[in-house]
């Protein structure tokens, strides 16, 4: 998938394709960096535990790329690959005795768990001190309040994209449609503190295009192949794409990618299905200014701010 999402990030389209593989890089490097200077010896370094339940292909996959990202840079990890007969008892006991190890900085629970077991409780039973994902409602409110605190990474990374990238937040109209806790409502808050007017949109939102086509600024995390079409979005506009849908209909990867559509196929018939975000990317590229591959844009840098709240974690209890 990574070589995908590489290659995809190269192709010229009309819109400028912001290229979050080259970014997350620059950031794992310099997560790396400041490892190598605060914890010169290897069983000092930050440690990420990260908790899976059940056999979830996708989940597998999540996990095993972030254990591979805290390889790369030098993080310590643990990976607790728990049976789908796990009991929610079973699983806060084994958070509870992950809070209290003084070497374990972080604490990732793998979403979603099975059936049965509360996210939401789960989720409370985490350290806020430990909770890189910034989901416990500590750190929730923190962020609500403009107060310093562990940020959710893919919102985190999304405002590294546009900083790095030279995007001007301040004073921008910005648009945010779906307003999940894992992405939409603090981003919403992140693009506050950073000075855009913000709206958000979801699926009660009567006449979207309406609003859509009024952000300077457009982070799209809805979960709907292809939804932002040309009509969606207002020329010039910087487009970003939160989805990850799996296509495999050879007819509808024509739809979607035009000119990059035979390249789309190959996958499909290697791999059975390719890769799209909540943008149409054929029709995103005739009216955009800037816009984020899918794949290639946003997901690598959710992973390299992982990285570096375990690392901001491990600053803030140990140094």
């Amino acid at each position: 998938m990574a070589s995908e999402e590489k290659s995809t990030a190269q192709i010229s389209q009309r819109a400028e394709l912001l290229d979050g593989a080259r970014i997350a890089d620059d950031i794992k490097r310099e997560v790396a960096a400041e490892i190598a200077q605060l914890w010169r010896k290897p069983e000092q370094r930050p440690c990420l535990a990260a908790v899976r339940v059940g056999d979830d292909p996708a989940s597998e996959v999540y996990v095993k790329n972030k254990i591979r990202a805290c390889e790369e840079i030098g993080i310590r990890s643990e990976h607790h690959a728990l049976p789908g007969s796990t009991t929610a008892s079973e699983l806060r006991e084994l958070i509870g005795s992950l809070n209290a190890r003084n070497e374990i900085d972080g604490i990732l629970v793998q979403m979603p768990l099975p059936g049965g077991i509360d996210q939401a409780a789960i989720i409370e039973t985490l350290n806020p001190a430990k909770d890189i994902d910034g989901f416990h409602p500590v750190n929730v409110g923190r962020l609500a309040l403009g107060r310093p605190t562990f940020v959710p990474c893919t919102p985190a990374g999304i405002i590294e994209l546009l900083t790095r990238s030279k995007i001007p937040i301040r004073g921008a109209n910005a648009c945010v449609v779906g307003r999940s806790q894992i992405v939409g409502r603090p981003m919403a808050q992140l693009l506050i503190q950073n000075d855009a007017t913000v709206t958000i949109c979801h699926s009660r939102t009567q006449d979207l295009k309406s609003v859509t086509t009024q952000a300077d600024i457009l982070v799209v995390a809805i979960g709907s192949p292809g939804l932002i079409r040309r009509d969606y979005i207002k020329s010039g506009a910087t487009v970003i794409d939160v989805g990850m849908n799996k296509i495999s209909d050879e007819s509808v990867a024509r739809a979607l990618f035009g000119d990059e559509a035979e390249r789309r196929l190959e996958i499909i018939k290697k791999r059975g299905y390719t890769l799209v975000g909540d943008v149409h990317p054929a029709e995103a590229d005739e009216v955009a200014g800037r816009r984020t591959p899918v794949p290639g844009g946003v997901g690598l840098l959710t992973v390299a701010m992982l990285m570096r709240n375990t690392v901001k974690a491990a600053g803030k209890r140990r140094l």
